[in-house]
């Protein structure tokens, strides 16, 4: 198979744009993510939610500002929370929506640089589970 060498990172190349930090939906937070953006940012959880969130279908997201990039997007500084940022942000594009439907991969493409799509879409689900289960394919 020649895909066979292909791993997560040659599908892959963040080029620090922003344009995952900005779209309709927002970013889902878990409970460890609140306590962990929280104690970052010196608030507690309970007021980080109503701060700092939004609610979309009963979970709180980050919210956004007006220009539609998430709340801590800074373009002279980028991500204010980097070393905090959800498990989303942290898994982004090897999201658990490629392997429901690995079309995914190619829509996110249109906002995303990064991401390749010179690879069969086989390869992208295995390097995509790969990258979210640790667990190699081959």
């Amino acid at each position: 198979m020649p895909y066979k060498s292909v791993r997560p990172d040659d599908l892959f190349k963040c080029q620090m744009c922003g344009e995952c930090c900005k779209g309709y939906g927002g970013t889902y937070v878990t409970e460890t993510d609140i306590k962990n953006i929280a104690r970052f940012i010196g608030t507690l959880p309970e007021n980080f939610v109503k701060e700092y969130c939004q609610i979309s279908g009963g979970k709180p997201v980050l919210a956004q500002k007006k220009d539609e990039f998430c709340i801590f997007w800074d373009e002279t500084r980028l991500c204010t929370i980097h070393p905090v940022k959800p498990r989303m942000c942290r898994e982004w594009p090897f999201i658990w929506s490629v392997l429901a439907d690995p079309v995914n991969w190619e829509i996110m493409s249109n906002a995303c640089p990064g991401i390749r799509t010179d690879f069969p879409l086989s390869v992208v689900e295995k390097c995509v589970r790969e990258k979210l289960t640790g667990i190699s394919q081959d």
